[in-house]
């Protein structure tokens, strides 16, 4: 019996780790993998005792995009393939109101790399490295790689990354600012978790809304975004109530104590 091309695992404090598992065609994005991650995705997304995702592939790549060999083989629309509701793993992260934490532990290609920056946070490892292929394999990126890069580190890099087609590093892409940090590899998966695990520390529900304000916002001119906030901050800080707040400020101090 062969091995399930998603792996998924969720820890008793409720981190959930999902890990593209076709490792001898670098997690290459078949039918099957992207179904598969899809659903698995969704789950977590469904399950409330997750708080905190963790995406991460196992081998040596991350992602090495769409599946080139089943597109190049099959009889199917290929757009319904690239751009679709079902098997859209990406679509399922940015509806998620849960953090992704993307552990990349290797290369991230094109369809891999806009998988990659559907996470919240990006933890590299030294092996990892990026390239957007689009141009080059002559497919339109459908997943937001054109929108989201260029927002990310400045539209000329961008330009640079996806009409030259050319490896960035993990180093230079924590330079540029698409990567939070880069990690030797043993440290990738520790890290992440780590970062995960200083996510459960905040009370229910405010990981939810704290990144539906950071996204919602963000997607707004400077002046719309800070009157969103204002507006969710008078509707939500008005039902907290200043016993909740010495309670959490004791937990607080007990933390610090312990430290």
């Amino acid at each position: 019996m062969s091995e399930p091309v998603v792996l998924h695992d969720v820890s008793p404090g409720g981190v959930a780790v999902v890990t593209l598992n076709r490792p001898q065609a670098m997690n290459a994005l078949s039918r099957e993998l992207l179904d598969a991650l899809a659903k698995t995705l969704q789950a977590c997304a469904d399950d409330a005792s997750v708080r905190v995702i963790v995406l991460t592939g196992a081998g040596r790549a991350f992602c090495a995009g769409l599946d080139l060999k089943e597109l190049g083989a099959g009889s199917a629309d290929i757009g319904k393939t690239t751009v679709s509701s079902r098997g859209d793993p990406v679509g399922v992260m940015e509806r998620c109101a849960k953090p992704v934490i993307g552990a990349i532990n290797g290369a991230a290609v094109t369809g891999g790399f806009e998988l990659a920056l559907a996470c919240d946070v990006l933890i590299a490892s030294t092996n990892a490295r990026f390239a957007d292929t689009h141009a080059r394999v002559g497919l339109a990126s459908g997943w937001g790689l054109s929108q989201k890069l260029s927002r990310a580190i400045g539209i000329y890099r961008a330009r640079e990354i996806s009409l030259g087609g050319r490896w960035v590093s993990a180093e230079q892409a924590a330079a540029w600012g698409f990567v939070n940090r880069v990690v030797e590899p043993g440290e990738l998966m520790p890290t992440a978790l780590a970062l995960a695990a200083d996510m459960l520390l905040a009370q229910p529900g405010m990981l939810e809304r704290y990144k539906a304000i950071i996204d919602d916002g963000f997607a707004l001119p400077f002046g719309e975004g800070m009157a969103l906030e204002r507006q969710r901050a008078r509707e939500f800080n008005a039902t907290v109530t200043a016993s909740e707040i010495e309670q959490r400020r004791e937990g607080v101090r007990d933390r610090n104590r312990r430290s």
